[in-house]
């Protein structure tokens, strides 16, 4: 039996080679950029999600690394077209991608990323190939989606908690659901647990993009690894704000948009000022319940997917993990 942290050893190795030969490869301002992105890390959870959904069904899970290697190449391609578009010159405290190289570049090897993760894909010897191309591509698009309605959220006043809800789900949480079930498909899995996974996986997702808008304000800041209250420095419609807003009072709710509408103003001032109002309506626990209620819906399908409990093990690592990360 793989444990997740097992998982994630593999991917990481298998990732290692593959910047190794990008940095060797020509045209070098093409692939180097694209070697760099990938070292620069992160948790590698997604590849070991596809590790992990395979490990139910087969425990040779080094003949699903060509699948977790297009998972990691299109995720990252996402990261490298998001830092543009968010304006964001820090990656995983390294600079991004267009700030160390130029924004053409990262366009340009962001798209070389997304054709090689479909190259990486179609190296799965799965009779399931094609259910397993159809799947991702359908979840290239709907990510893209969520990038939009995140966009479009950006110039709305008006958004509610059921469209953030869309929204992440879309943005993050398909490919995570994404991950567990290529990874079962790629074993020949049948089509009923490999949606059992998706859906304990999109649960999963959705959680940990909620998980991450806490965080953002309450982490631990020598955990956290960047400053604290980003979120809420670029007025971003999170689950925090938009509930913030949704319960609070006349006189709140006008003390919100006010340092919401201020072009100019200290940042930390506002990061205190909104935290504070965060405090007194009770976000941070509200958040919390609305986590444990998706961990909670997980879990419920983890215990209908007919597998035994030690072969499912690591499901529920990968569940406390999304739980209890700090950073």
């Amino acid at each position: 039996m793989h444990t997740l942290k097992d998982l994630q050893s593999l991917v990481s190795v298998a990732i290692d080679k593959e910047i190794n030969q990008l940095y060797q490869t020509e045209p070098r301002h093409l692939y180097e950029p694209i070697g760099y992105a990938l070292a620069v890390g992160g948790k590698r959870l997604r590849p070991a999600m596809v590790l992990l959904g395979y490990s139910l069904f087969d425990e040779q899970v080094e003949k699903a690394l060509p699948v977790a290697t297009a998972i990691e190449l299109f995720h990252n391609f996402t990261l490298l077209h998001d830092d543009i578009m968010d304006g964001a010159e820090m990656r995983r405290n390294n600079l991004s991608v267009y700030k160390k190289y130029s924004e053409n570049v990262a366009i340009l090897s962001g798209d070389a990323m997304s054709i090689m993760a479909y190259n990486a894909l179609l190296k799965s010897n799965s009779e399931a190939l094609p259910a397993m191309i159809r799947l991702f591509s359908q979840t290239a698009l709907e990510v893209c989606e969520g990038q939009q309605f995140d966009m479009d959220f950006e110039i709305r006043t008006d958004v509610a908690i059921p469209e953030y809800l869309k929204m992440i789900k879309l943005k993050t949480a398909v490919l995570l659901a994404c991950s567990l079930k290529l990874g079962a498909l790629a074993a020949n899995a049948s089509e009923k647990i490999a949606d059992q996974l998706y859906d304990f996986g999109l649960n999963l997702g959705i959680a940990f993009q909620l998980q991450d808008d806490l965080l953002d304000v309450f982490a631990d800041q020598d955990k956290f690894g960047k400053k604290l209250g980003g979120d809420i420095v670029a007025n971003k419609k999170t689950f925090l704000l938009l509930k913030a807003l949704e319960i609070s009072g006349e006189e709140t709710k006008a003390f919100i948009h006010e340092w919401i509408d201020k072009k100019d103003f200290d940042a930390s001032e506002k990061i205190s000022a909104i935290t504070g109002k965060y405090n007194e309506l009770g976000i941070k626990e509200i958040t919390e319940r609305s986590i444990d209620e998706y961990y909670q819906a997980a879990l419920n399908i983890f215990n209908e997917i007919p597998l035994a409990d030690e072969t499912k093990v690591g499901l529920l690592q990968l569940a406390n993990l999304i739980m209890n990360r700090d950073h």
